[in-house]
This record gives structure tokens, sequence and C-alpha cells, in this order.
């Protein structure tokens, strides 16, 4: 059930080769004015693990619909308003928790890509080594980060290798979601390649390899890449007008 506070506070316009669309509201969910790049997922309702993904490009104050949409694997189970650029409703009760195996709903920067090798991109890119550990064990002062675990001192229980014994993780984008490491608010959130059986992830969004090198090359620093990640039930108040070409 959606209500006031939780109407999302976007415009976009989507120009197709016959029409544009424009979605408009007035509430909660802002787009800054210096982002030119979104990422947009969108799921069923908010138990879904399946959704879709369709990247949106500004020129000239317009959005634009840029490629195929994508299809994405979520948390195995659903969505839970996360921790961005957003501000969670004030009566929400589906909020993110660390294990809870839900991906964060919400508007969300992006720290860096990563990978197993080099990759020549227009974004902070990093390679990580199977010593460089994300750190969700709530207890640690390194919660929610990456380190480099031959440099530091290990207060830590529980954590995820960068770089695992299969290729989920040979690319991927660091989500910025709790980035201020509030405990148990969820952490080690990515967009990497989907597993092959199709199974639900941790809390991540997951993709074919393919599409997730293409989201790489193509997301650009100066254009401030957002991810915008929501159930429909957020987002079918958003006005919808389709205007003639």
């Amino acid at each position: 059930m959606i209500n006031r506070s939780s109407i999302l506070t976007f415009t976009l316009i989507i120009l197709t080769a016959c029409k544009s669309i424009t979605i408009d509201s007035k509430n909660q969910i802002e787009i800054p004015k210096t982002t030119k790049q979104i990422l947009f997922v969108r799921t069923k309702d908010w138990s879904s693990k399946i959704g879709t993904l369709q990247r949106y490009e500004k020129d000239n104050g317009k959005w634009h619909k840029v490629g195929d949409t994508i299809s994405i694997i979520l948390g195995r189970n659903g969505l839970a308003w996360g921790r961005g650029l957003h501000k969670i409703p004030k009566d929400a009760t589906n909020i993110k928790r660390e294990g809870d195996g839900k991906a964060p709903a919400g508007l969300f920067s992006l720290k860096n890509g990563f990978g197993y090798a080099p990759l020549k991109i227009d974004f902070p890119y990093s390679v990580y080594k199977r010593s460089d550990h994300c750190v969700d064990d709530s207890n640690s002062k390194w919660y929610n980060r990456i380190i480099d675990s031959t440099k530091v001192d290990r207060d830590y229980k529980s954590f995820e290798h960068m770089k695992l014994n299969n290729n989920q993780y040979e690319y991927g984008l660091v989500v910025n979601h709790n980035p201020n490491g509030i405990k148990m608010g969820g952490s080690c959130i990515f967009m990497h390649i989907r597993s092959g059986d199709g199974a639900g992830t941790a809390g991540c969004t997951a993709m074919s390899r393919d599409n997730i090198i293409k989201i790489l090359k193509w997301i650009k620093k100066e254009d401030n890449p957002l991810l915008l990640q929501l159930p429909q039930s957020e987002i079918k108040r958003v006005k919808l007008s389709i205007t003639p070409p």
C-alpha cells in the first residue's frame, strides 16, 4: 500500500520512435540535477526475486531509454527499503536488515566497478583478490566495507571474499547502500553476474555477464549514475502521461 510519503519524485521522459512518456510526481525520491544516467530496476511486488532493469540517459534535460530491457535476479526474499539517497517512509515496516535475503529498495549511488581483472571504463574500478573481504559482521569496525585482510586487524567473524571460486564477482558494481554502516542495516550490496541456476541472491542485483559488462562500459563518473530500485507498488501512483510525437 502506498502512502503520500513514499510516492516517487522522479521526472522521466522516455523517448521512443513514436512517442514520449512523461513520468512526474511530487514527493520523496528526487533525482539530483547532476545525475545523467539511471539504472532503473523494478519488480512485480515486494516479495518477487525477479525483475527488469532499464537504462536511462539524460540529454538536453530529457531522459531517453538506452538499450534493451535487462532481466535481473534480486534477493531471494524480494525487496525491502534500503538506506541510500531517499527517505524511508515513516510508517514503513519492510526495512532492509542484515541477513534478511532482501535487496534494498530506493535510490542509491554507485561506489565503484570491480572484477577479477582490469577493465577500461570511465568509472572507478578495482581489481579484487581473494584476500579482499567485504565485512558483514556488524560488530566489526570494518562493517559494510571492502578491505584488504592482509593489511588490517581482523576483528570480524563473517565476511565475503571479493574473488570467489566462481564467476559471479568476475565483474560487478558496488552499490552504496547503508553508507554510514548502521549496525545490522545491511551490507555488501552489489550488482554482479547471476548464478547459473537462477537462484535469488542474498540481497544483490544479478544479471548475465554480458549485461554487467555492458553497464560497466556505459556508466560515466561525470554523469553521476544512480541505481533506482523499486517494486511496482511504489511507482504505480506516479503520474503517467503519453504525449504524441
